[in-house]
């Protein structure tokens, strides 16, 4: 098989067999395929599409590319949740408690945040001493032990993905659905879990802009899902607008709190809950209408707040401040964004309150960059609520004094207003089962 042959292949519209797929990512893995010619195909793949027996090898072979996990010794109550990434997205500290406290096993891998979106480890790692660096024993274990356990990705994971993502960002790639859905699906399986829910968002703060191309994504990844014998569900969500009112690593932890708690915004909580009955009942057998009806009686009852702090506790995290959130403390600097006239907030551009979020501090520029976890944004005024001129509609938190003009100017940027009443956006778009 020569590298040559495959591009050309593609390049006229034809379908790879299931060999030479699993040739091309194995030598690719082994750096026998120069990124040149791979940068080609993947071109080529963006032009042609994949059929989806192509995407289902393509993901199968970039999941077994390098390690895996083994969670067998908890049949099917092994369940996983994915985010397509956005602003103030903390939905992994809220549904993870409330999955585990209803008898599912949330064996979760995660990401740190870059650009405008947040990342789970950087937020967990707010609590002092939390540790997202698990052997893979010590990874089974707490599961087993708890119900939960979120750890970093481990490099050995999917290793043709992490080669082929990197090429992709580097050569105007990244916007195939194929690749996305064969990128994130290759991880999912790779990490082992019987169980998948995914959270595709749509809107300004996601990388799928609209509903309908969210909704392809969706629908493709829960065909690989299945394909590979897993059983996997998604939602459709919004992400036009900031997910709660905290965007910030120790602000969304307080935030998540408070959900746990019985308070917290609205759109936060109906996330959470769409999702937690989603993976309650793939992992645990239950009809949605039950799963619904458990989620949200464990949230109720504070049985998920105190799986929460078990998790924090077990995982090296400082439980005391999962009970006593003011442990975390403000940012030195603090700054008020005014309402600019009287009406309606209209719009709230996610991508660039979290990119002003980030550049406050709260996330990186580039994957050197170091996360203050005191830093981000807390909007007190969202699209559809009425103001007033001189309204307090954002407050700015950060170390980095010389920052606020610029996230300040960000934030003024992002918002829009209307002088009519404005109809409430929806939260979710559609459940994909």
């Amino acid at each position: 098989m020569r590298m040559y042959d495959l591009i050309e292949k593609k390049k006229h519209g034809g379908e790879l067999t299931r060999d030479e797929i699993f040739s091309m990512i194995t030598s690719y893995t082994k750096e026998e395929i120069p990124d040149y010619q791979m940068s080609a195909f993947l071109m080529a793949v963006c032009f042609q599409g994949m059929t989806d027996r192509e995407i289902f090898d393509l993901t199968e072979a970039m999941a077994t590319s390098g390690d895996t996990v083994d969670l067998s010794a908890f049949g099917d109550r092994s369940v996983d949740k994915h985010s397509t990434g956005g602003v103030g997205d903390k939905t992994t500290l809220i549904v993870a408690p409330i999955v585990a406290a209803a008898g599912g096993m949330v064996a979760k891998m995660t990401g740190r945040g870059l650009g405008h979106t947040g990342g789970t480890a950087d937020k967990l790692e707010s609590f002092p001493g939390f540790e997202v660096s698990l052997s893979p024993d010590q990874f089974v274990s707490q599961v087993q032990s708890c119900g939960v356990a979120v750890v970093g990705q481990s490099a050995d994971l999917a290793p043709a993905d992490k080669k082929l993502y990197a090429l992709r960002d580097v050569t105007a790639t990244v916007d195939s659905i194929p690749l996305i859905a064969s990128s994130i699906m290759s991880k999912k399986l790779a990490a082992g879990t019987r169980s998948i829910v995914l959270d595709v968002k749509c809107g300004s703060g996601a990388f799928m802009r609209d509903a309908e191309q969210a909704e392809i994504l969706a629908n493709m990844m829960v065909r690989i899902g299945e394909s590979h014998r897993r059983n996997t569900a998604a939602i459709i969500s919004n992400m036009d607008i900031p997910l709660g009112h905290a965007i910030g690593n120790a602000l969304e932890i307080k935030e998540a709190i408070d959900v746990l708690q019985g308070k917290g915004p609205e759109d936060l909580r109906t996330v959470c809950l769409a999702l937690a009955s989603l993976m309650i009942s793939l992992s645990c057998g239950l009809e949605q209408a039950e799963a619904e009806k458990r989620a949200a009686q464990t949230l109720e009852s504070g049985a998920a707040y105190e799986k929460f702090c078990q998790w924090i506790e077990l995982q090296g995290g400082d439980a005391t401040y999962a009970k006593n959130p003011a442990l975390f403390g403000d940012a030195k600097y603090r700054q008020d964004v005014l309402a600019a006239q009287d009406g309606y907030i209209l719009s709230c551009n996610a991508e660039m309150i979290g990119t002003a979020s980030a550049i406050l501090g709260a996330g990186r520029q580039t994957k050197e960059s170091t996360i203050d976890p005191l830093a981000g944004i807390v909007l007190h005024k969202k699209p559809s609520d009425a103001i007033k001129r001189g309204d307090v509609i954002a407050t700015l938190y950060t170390e980095r004094k010389e920052m606020l003009s610029d996230a300040e100017r960000m934030v003024t940027d992002a918002i829009r207003y209307s002088e009519a009443p404005v109809e409430k956006q929806p939260i979710l778009y559609k459940i994909i089962r």
